[in-house]
């Protein structure tokens, strides 16, 4: 029953999300998403430049933008080992950056991450989720893997709306 109501969300979620035609209407709708179905507090999207070696959010929940070096904190690391890394005790991590909670008075417990690959299989950014009331568990993992390709298409299918509008 369970797994059933899952599917039928992601399914609205899935239509929902077509009619969304900008980063600023379709992470909050992501986030929210992806928060309700792992029961998490927080979510944060990380784009990613390669040329510029920064990270940045373009949603980060309770908090203004945050940008950094591509190769600081959990998100930093997620790019470095190119795949989802969890966390339940944050701080007791070695690449967690307490100078973040710190800035914004939020206090992180646990952590999930999961790198956002494009079409071409580079890394575009990070997905990530905090805080939440259990421990993570390898079900959030294969989630995150899986809604990161989500965040992957539709950052993509913008991309191709803006390229055909200059066109018309």
């Amino acid at each position: 029953m369970k797994y059933k109501n899952k599917t039928h969300k992601l399914a609205e979620f899935a239509k929902e999300l077509l009619d969304k035609k900008s980063l600023e209407s379709g992470l909050p709708h992501i986030a929210k998403y992806v928060k309700e179905v792992v029961d998490a507090d927080r979510c944060s999207i990380f784009i990613y430049s390669a040329t510029k070696n920064e990270l940045w959010t373009t949603l980060a929940d309770g908090v203004e933008r945050i940008a950094m070096p591509a190769n600081k904190g959990i998100v930093g690391y997620t790019i470095k080992v190119k795949k989802p890394v969890v966390t339940n005790d944050a701080y007791s991590h070695p690449e967690f950056l307490t100078a973040i909670d710190e800035q914004t008075g939020y206090k992180t417990h646990n952590i999930v991450t999961a790198p956002i690959f494009n079409s071409h299989r580079d890394i575009i950014g990070v997905l990530e989720l905090l805080n939440k009331a259990d421990d993570f568990d390898d079900e959030d993992v294969r989630f995150m893997i899986f809604f990161a390709h989500y965040v992957s298409g539709f950052i993509e299918l913008l991309k191709t709306y803006r390229d055909e509008e200059a066109y018309e």
